[in-house]
């Protein structure tokens, strides 16, 4: 993949966000209310938890069919920062090595467990959180959280944050154009070439930056970036946020994947 094909890649989320679906046509903070239950409930599963982590994967794949968003491309996403959750978890097997389960007869160690439960939970949470972004919009996401109450401040980092991110790759992308047009071979390819790219792309950046904040400036602005649409929570979002909170109810406080598991067993007897 090349460097301007990863650039586009970055804003995939956003494009996608503008598709004509139900789930798309939901006010934001309804999804951004269930989405915050969703991982706080994940998250307060005990470190030993796995099996009843596995219904909540429903959530994800339900938005990602309803919302028309390609399960490829999320997968692919989580796949890419999970070696954060890997090396968080990779030594538990090694610390934690009392026995506390049997399945078919081989001892599975607490480590095991928490290890797998880790990576569940990383999985649930942060396709979760892409599927939010890819059915809203970041912009709309910050928009949503500066109505729910969230500081102005905050809100404005976390646009500004975003925004710059395109703005640091659009000068990558021309610094990478320009030593591509200017160097034959193998020339403008060394280790002190490289370091020299780095400096001017962050010069390149600090300047242009600057140029946007002063332009913002000249147009009012004060702190708050105003959202221009103005959206009324319906009937639908309540009754999506309704079924989320049952839902996450259900699988949270009732034992339902164990009596699964009973019933099963006993059927195999």
């Amino acid at each position: 993949m090349t460097f301007d094909e990863k650039y586009f890649d970055i804003g995939r989320l956003d494009r996608l966000s503008y598709r004509d679906t139900c789930v798309h046509h939901l006010d934001p903070r309804a999804k951004v209310i269930a989405t915050m239950l969703f991982l706080i409930t994940v998250i307060s599963f005990p470190k030993y938890e796995v099996v009843a982590l596995a219904p909540f994967f429903l959530f994800p794949v339900l938005l990602m069919t309803l919302g028309e968003i390609p399960v490829r491309f999320i997968v692919k996403k989580v796949i890419a920062v999970s070696p954060f959750a890997i090396f968080i978890g990779i030594f538990n097997p090694f610390l934690d090595i009392r026995p506390v389960a049997v399945i078919l007869g081989v001892p599975i160690s607490g480590g095991w467990l928490s290890f797998l439960s880790i990576i569940l939970k990383f999985a649930l949470t942060v396709s979760a959180a892409l599927l939010l972004i890819a059915t809203t919009s970041f912009p709309g996401v910050c928009h949503a959280l500066r109505r729910l109450g969230f500081p102005a401040l905050f809100v404005s980092q976390l646009l500004f944050l975003y925004r710059y991110l395109f703005v640091l790759m659009e000068e990558a992308m021309r610094i990478i154009r320009a030593r591509e047009m200017r160097s034959f071979g193998s020339r403008g390819t060394g280790v002190k070439v490289f370091v020299r790219l780095i400096g001017i792309l962050f010069l390149r950046a600090v300047d242009r930056a600057e140029r946007i904040y002063y332009a913002m400036l000249s147009r009012g602005f004060q702190g708050d970036i105003p959202d221009l649409k103005r959206s009324r929570i319906a009937f639908r979002d309540l009754g999506f946020m309704a079924m989320t909170i049952a839902f996450l109810a259900v699988f949270r406080f009732f034992p339902i994947t164990e009596r699964i598991g009973r019933v099963a067993q006993e059927l195999f007897r």
